[in-house]
């Protein structure tokens, strides 16, 4: 079987109610990542964090720092947690993310996080490139309303879209699908 290994992508303060990047439904995306972090640890598997910091002193968010970068305090973080930073959309550019998955054996990643437009796409995209079978779970991620040529796409058009995208390079999961399959194979019903 291969070992899977929990990616949880920017759960951070700016993200939130009064932050300075304010997505739609991060609340309800935080409780589908908070039933995967147990899952995970009860089934002893890896969690890395993806947490980004912008070194620009005009950052628009997650200032380096800041108050606003700092990872979620509803997340599950054990005083081993695996926190990795980045400076780029992409997890895996410029970071150790990919030694460190390589370091601990991991075939496949279960990717949650924050924005699925932008952090969670890029990151999918890069894990699928490297082959790491990527899961993308629907409901543990958040994103935002966009704006081009002066037409706003709502947050939950933005979502859907690049979901469906992302069905190209992922698996597309739900929190109480993915629990459910994962705790039926462990305990050997499938």
């Amino acid at each position: 079987m291969t070992k899977q290994a929990l990616l949880i992508i920017d759960v951070q303060k700016d993200y939130f109610h009064l932050g300075k990047c304010e997505l739609v439904g991060p609340e309800e995306a935080l409780i589908q990542i908070n039933r995967l972090e147990i899952l995970f640890l009860k089934r002893n598997l890896p969690i890395l964090y993806i947490q980004h910091i912008k070194k620009n002193e005009d950052a628009d968010f997650f200032a380096e720092n800041s108050e606003g970068a700092e990872l979620h305090p509803s997340l599950n973080l054990q005083k081993e947690a695996l926190v990795i930073t980045k400076h780029f959309p992409n997890s895996f550019l410029e970071t150790g993310l990919d030694d460190k998955l390589q370091a601990l054996e991991v075939g496949q990643l279960v990717i949650a996080g924050m924005m699925t437009h932008m952090c969670v796409d890029s990151t999918v995209r890069a894990a699928k490139e490297k082959g790491y079978q990527p899961i993308v779970i629907s409901d543990a991620t958040a994103t935002k309303a966009l704006c081009y040529k002066g037409q706003k796409i709502e947050a939950s058009d933005v979502q859907m879209s690049f979901l469906a995208a992302l069905q190209t390079f992922a698996v597309i999961d739900t929190a109480a699908d993915f629990i459910r399959r994962s705790e039926a194979e462990n305990s050997g019903a499938l």
